[in-house]
């Protein structure tokens, strides 16, 4: 009787951790994403605003979860398998629904990088053309950075996996009774940008389009002019919620504020230094009103160099 008692005291130990590390775990999964209720139907999960690092394994940017008749349609799966497992964890925080369409609005890792998890439950995942061809060019450069600057653990599980469709300029879909606009208006952060309006939620979806809170980057192979003129016809759409690709979702003043507004002061300053013979090698430390104005985001100091360099050698050939 004794040595019964003992059996069930270390069961029920054994079935106290294993509760305590399922707790555990749902808490470190939740930790990492903020559920950013929109409407009944309409999500935003918020990631941490600054880098990718061993913390937040590629969930440091914002997704879009859309609730439909006939299951979830994901915008942007994260940078690795990791992430798009914590993505789906916090999906199944809103509902039970699988996962039925993830649409990749870009290039960058993390709007794409995490396909493969959602392809394994059977997702359908779309994105532009340009984006396809920007991911498969890319994909050895951003899979090899997971393993090597970040760790071989981020890394696990993650491969290059492409979508099923892709569109040029304009896709219509219909998953239940939702209607999704995918709009591709050209090169912005990255050459496939493309943006996911709901027009009765008056929701958009900006992938890298729209930073808030957090700057924005400009790369090597950023066209910022076209960045602007994506903006602006985002802002026609009039949306009430703008939801960005880092930051919470927001409206389209605080969207114009953080993005359309820097860029074209970015933009300004760099011309009017170069116009001023000044030389390209000092362009990094340029911090000149009103571009001083934009320390109030998170990122200044690592990107505020490296932004005005881009746009400099972007506008020696414009």
């Amino acid at each position: 009787m004794k040595n019964t008692m003992g059996q069930w005291g270390r069961f029920a130990l054994l079935l106290l951790g294993l509760v305590t590390s399922s707790a555990m775990l749902k808490a470190e999964q939740a930790s990492k994403l903020e559920v950013q209720k929109l409407s009944e139907r309409v999500y935003a999960l918020v990631g941490q605003r600054g880098p990718m690092s061993k913390w937040n394994f590629g969930t440091n940017a914002t997704f879009g979860v859309i609730v439909t008749g006939q299951g979830v349609v994901l915008v942007d799966p994260g940078a690795s398998d990791k992430a798009a497992r914590y993505i789906h964890a916090a999906i199944k925080t809103i509902t039970d629904q699988p996962v039925v369409l993830v649409i990749n609005t870009g290039s960058e890792d993390l709007r794409w990088l995490g396909n493969a998890y959602f392809h394994s439950l059977g997702a359908r995942i779309i994105t532009s053309r340009n984006a396809l061809q920007d991911q498969k060019a890319r994909a050895s450069e951003q899979l090899g950075r997971l393993e090597n600057l970040i760790s071989e653990d981020f890394a696990a599980g993650t491969v290059d996996s492409y979508a099923h469709e892709t569109f040029e300029r304009e896709m219509e879909l219909r998953v239940g009774d939702m209607k999704i606009v995918l709009y591709h208006h050209g090169p912005a952060y990255l050459p496939g940008d493309s943006y996911v309006w709901l027009p009765k939620e008056k929701v958009v979806f900006t992938g890298d389009i729209v930073s808030t809170e957090r700057m924005l980057a400009v790369a090597r192979v950023s066209d910022t002019a076209s960045w602007i003129d994506n903006f602006r016809k985002i802002e026609k759409l009039k949306p009430v919620h703008v939801v960005p690709g880092h930051g919470h979702a927001t409206d389209m003043a605080t969207a114009r504020a953080d993005t359309l507004e820097y860029l074209v002061a970015l933009r300004k300053a760099v011309r009017a230094y170069m116009d001023n013979e000044g030389a390209i090698e000092e362009v990094s430390s340029l911090n000149q009103y009103p571009l001083s104005s934009y320390e109030r985001l998170i990122g200044y100091d690592m990107l505020m160099g490296r932004n005005a360099l881009h746009v400099y050698m972007e506008l020696e050939w414009e």
